[in-house]
């Protein structure tokens, strides 16, 4: 390419960012309910990082401590701010955004502060180790409050924070313990993006965000009573599945998407349902591509059993009826396929909402990829590097990761999710993203866990209080999404109160081109 080509592109490239308003909170909360957002690339490319209170003692794969478990007491260092001890549980340079402050404490006691663009003095204090304390009226799709809380400032509590926090330069928070040297355990997970130092980003303030308190009630709501898409054709069709045997549905051919996707069956044994939808295959291909090849009840983001579950993207009555919103966009072609691999006979009706779709930059292509796995061993014992993690997914390629579901029959007698989520992103050294936990990673605090839902998904079903038994959790994502460009690789440690084994069940939504793959 000669100058006389590359210097008008580049200059036009400097215009367009120039001309680029700066990421700011209105448009992140209108990104948290647009169904097309995790569908794009995203132009202002960011790295999705997560910032916790592991074990500092995790620190290779090849040294001892890399399943450490003593998770409350991580923290970046101590400062000694106008003669207070605070110590730091996130300190980075912007530009970027804080998308899901998830945290929980034995005792609330203390003082949290948020310090936005090198500021002397907090911009926000909150007196309590409590997001629920935020000190503007959000609603409860953005600030969960998990199900074991106590009200008094020291009894237990844990919440997860959705309100997006923009900051320009920097943004650093801290705590300051009710006594310098008490040793309560302050677990927590700051996600956030990074972006590249050129992108404008508006710093967060509580002054500003009171101007859209109108936009926070409405995506709340939106949250709360997701609805479906009125728009485009239904392409329906009645089917009936015979024992052992499949149907398929063509959609129309042309730059389209289906912006959502619903199965209803009719006359279900209930003595047999649960066997139906693990062994009902759903096979999409897009393109002449296959994308999705998944059992209905993980599909619909239920897990065994198919419990009642409402969220942004999915929805289940608890016996019949299935509804998908993702948006799966395609180019030429896309053919559905149902498969029945039980020996019950079944009448369906399958519904597709299509309409026309030209996406905004390289078209990526919804996929939903499924692993099982039986009798996994669980182990107790935090210091052994013998353990094991479980792979639910590594793609190769461009994408996007939008969320899962973890559907398990547990035969040890306790808790078995003692293990930590390892997210590594393309040529990553160390794990982009490391948790503290199975159920922190869902949302909840305190396992074991009570069945509940939220807009992002939750705990749907947990038989016994035990945690032995039927067990299903579910996560999507909004703003928290995570762009990668080559490589994406999430494992979950095998750890538990106690050893034992458990039988897994996993399905991955996420987005990529056609040249990406799953494995």
């Amino acid at each position: 390419m000669s100058n006389k080509t590359i210097f008008p592109l580049l200059f036009s490239l400097i215009l367009i960012s120039c001309s680029q308003k700066p990421i700011a909170l209105p448009a992140l909360l209108e990104e948290m309910v647009s169904y097309e957002a995790p569908a794009t690339f995203p132009s202002r490319l960011y790295k999705t990082l997560q910032v916790s209170s592991y074990d500092r003692r995790t620190v290779s794969e090849d040294q001892p401590g890399w399943f450490a478990n003593d998770d409350g007491f991580g923290f970046v260092r101590a400062d000694t701010t106008n003669g207070r001890i605070e110590k730091v549980l996130f300190d980075e340079k912007g530009p970027g955004v804080i998308t899901r402050i998830w945290m929980t404490t034995s005792d609330k006691r203390g003082s949290l502060r948020f310090y936005f663009d090198d500021a002397d003095t907090a911009d926000i204090t909150i007196p309590a180790y409590d997001m629920d304390s935020f000190p503007l009226q959000i609603g409860k799709p953005l600030s969960l409050t998990h199900t074991h809380y106590v009200e008094d400032l020291g009894g237990v509590g844990g919440n997860t924070f959705f309100l997006p926090l923009p900051f320009s330069k920097s943004c650093k928070i801290t705590l300051e313990e009710p006594a310098p040297d008490s040793r309560i355990p302050r677990y927590y997970q700051i996600v956030f993006r990074k972006y590249d130092p050129k992108v404008k980003v508006e710093t967060f303030s509580l002054e500003k965000s009171k101007e859209v308190l109108p936009l926070i009630a409405e995506v709340s709501e939106k949250l709360t009573n997701p609805s479906n898409f009125n728009g485009g054709e239904t392409y329906s069709e009645n089917i009936f599945l015979p024992s052992v045997g499949s149907v398929s549905l063509s959609l129309p051919e042309g730059q389209n998407a289906i912006r959502n996707m619903s199965l209803k069956f009719s006359g279900l044994d209930s003595a047999s349902t649960s066997d139906l939808l693990r062994n009902c295959f759903i096979s999409i291909f897009f393109d002449g591509v296959k994308c999705v090849d998944c059992p209905v009840d993980c599909f619909f983001g239920c897990g065994t059993g198919a419990p009642k579950t409402k969220n942004w993207y999915m929805e289940s009555d608890g016996n019949e009826s299935f509804v998908s919103r993702w948006l799966m966009p395609y180019s030429d072609s896309a053919r559905i396929y149902i498969s029945n691999n039980s020996e019950m006979a079944v009448k369906a009706e399958l519904s597709c909402a299509v309409d026309e779709y030209r996406a905004k930059t390289d078209k990526l292509y919804f996929h939903a990829t499924y692993r099982q796995e039986d009798s996994v061993r669980v182990s107790n014992d935090y210091d052994s590097n013998e353990n094991i993690e479980w792979n639910f997914i590594t793609i190769h390629g461009k994408g996007i990761y939008c969320g899962d579901v973890l559907s398990l029959y547990n035969h040890c007698p306790a808790w078995y999710g003692e293990g930590d989520e390892k997210i590594w992103l393309d040529d990553d050294a160390f794990p982009s993203t490391i948790g503290t936990g199975t159920e922190d990673y869902y949302n909840c605090s305190w396992a074991p866990v009570k069945p509940f839902d939220t807009p992002f998904g939750g705990a749907l079903r947990a038989d016994e209080e035990s945690s032995h038994g039927y067990n299903t959790f579910m996560r999507t994502r909004n703003c928290d999404l995570i762009p990668f460009a080559r490589k994406f690789k999430f494992d979950l440690e095998m750890l538990g109160w106690i050893p034992g084994i458990i039988d897994i069940r996993t399905v991955s939504f996420w987005y990529g081109d056609l040249a990406s793959r799953a494995e």
